[in-house]
């Protein structure tokens, strides 16, 4: 009998009348209230009673998982439909795409997008914005808060501008969307990896090269960071980027400091993707490089004993060591707003963000877990990557409320500082391009 009234309370609720991307509905009140089921159907640790599938069936979902997680994300859905075998699962598929993408093609095209996606945290307001998020549905948002990180969570939850309720519009996935530095061991030592100066040296006198992606924003704003320009979130109006207040002439001579090291050490220091990291290190070019999760076990395969990670290191500006700032966010998985199977959706986006899927991605493609749990496992404790990226996070950047602007304007101060012709001493030309490259972020050129 109880079963029944389970099922008669979760067939009830409205679990369809989601605002599509660009619509004029409310997602945070519909999408809310998804997948809530009566007082007997209960959700805790990525499993839920069958009866808050409602009367959803013949499910066919689409999921998009990076090319490095697409093999784990079809294992685990497989033992996510035998946790299940009174559901009808038609098909679901998972394909391959970039979580950089993710926000792009689902705005495009919502009817044709995934159902459930990863993406990184800097692209949740562009997401929200296009009324594209389903957001989580209040019968995960206890458990969720509860077993996940603090950043994490509150990264994901934005103000409802109707309601004006904190709402919680996806499930962490990830606490390692950052990057450290990777070195091999033969040639750069433990104790010469904490200052850049020494790394750099070390990899000259080796005839290896040192690999930092610098005209990518993603990483080539750890040199206004680490000058003290450092971005806070948008202005009162939503959408021009805020910086901290910061001494300009400090932010300027941190910036020759990079290009003196540039100059010195051309030809050792390149400016390549990371993804070419990997292959640098079997090949015995490289020495080492700047380099996020997604890449170790590539980087761990290529280097084996002599394998080393740690935060990045310092750099010398006027006479004084300073730490290197970084960009770090997070990863989530979102539910489309168009999903035809919105209780499903929510609930295959629950499990794949439980503590036992964290667990396997980190220990199978070592992705940092964002479940506090899995964080205090000894494998994550154990796991130099893990633990090098963790340590950077304390000296990095929240990568959310991230103007659109500030990648390329980023990225192009990083390409003119590694220019053949830039002269690292000139510092009116360094503080014109400081100035240019904060206008550009800021759009106002």
């Amino acid at each position: 009998m109880k079963k029944v009234l389970a099922i008669l309370l979760a067939g009830m609720m409205t679990a369809t009348a989601f605002a599509g991307c660009g619509g004029s509905g409310n997602a945070s009140s519909s999408g809310s209230s998804n997948s809530s089921g009566g007082s007997s159907a209960k959700a805790s640790g990525g499993k839920v009673d069958e009866a808050m599938f409602g009367d959803e069936t013949n499910i066919s979902l689409k999921v998009w998982a990076p090319d490095k997680g697409v093999s784990l994300a079809k294992e685990q859905i497989e033992t996510f439909k035998k946790m299940y075998p009174n559901i009808k699962f038609k098909n679901i598929e998972v394909v391959a795409q970039g979580e950089n993408d993710a926000a792009t093609q689902l705005v495009n095209d919502p009817n044709k997008a995934a159902d459930v996606f990863s993406f990184p945290s800097d692209q949740l307001n562009k997401l929200d914005a296009a009324k594209c998020l389903s957001p989580v549905s209040k019968a995960f948002v206890e458990d969720i808060s509860a077993v996940n990180a603090e950043g994490t969570v509150k990264a994901a939850t934005l103000k409802d501008s109707k309601t004006k309720e904190e709402v919680l519009y996806a499930y962490p996935e990830t606490n390692d969307n950052g990057y450290y530095l990777v070195y091999d061991k033969k040639v750069v030592s433990d104790d010469t990896a904490k200052t850049l100066e020494g790394i750099l040296k070390a990899c000259k006198d080796a005839k290896k090269e040192f690999v930092m992606d610098c005209g990518n924003g993603f990483y080539s704003c750890t040199f206004a960071f680490t000058g003290g320009a450092v971005i806070d979130g948008f202005e009162d109006d939503g959408e021009t980027q805020k910086f901290k207040e910061y001494d300009e002439n400090e932010a300027v001579d941190t910036l020759m400091a990079f290009a003196k090291l540039m100059k010195e050490y051309k030809g050792t220091w390149k400016s390549q993707d990371p993804a070419q990291i990997a292959s640098g290190f079997k090949n015995g070019t490289l020495g080492a490089g700047v380099d996020g999760s997604w890449n170790s076990v590539a980087d761990k395969e290529a280097l084996g004993d002599n394998f080393g990670a740690t935060k990045l290191p310092t750099i010398n500006v006027n006479g004084k060591d300073k730490q290197l700032i970084s960009m770090f966010g997070y990863k989530y998985l979102g539910v489309n707003a168009k999903t035809k199977f919105p209780r499903t959706a929510h609930i295959l986006a629950y499990y794949l963000s439980s503590e036992e899927c964290q667990q396997q991605r980190a220990e199978k493609i070592g992705w940092g877990p964002s479940n506090t749990k899995v964080q205090e496992t000894d494998f994550v404790k154990n796991d130099v990557t893990l633990q090098a990226i963790a340590a950077q996070s304390k000296n990095a950047v929240a990568q959310v409320n991230i103007q659109g602007t500030f990648w390329q304007a980023m990225g192009t101060l990083g390409n003119e500082m590694m220019k053949d012709g830039w002269k690292p001493d000139d510092k009116a030309a360094t503080k014109k391009l400081l100035q240019t490259t904060i206008a550009d972020v800021r759009d106002e050129g």
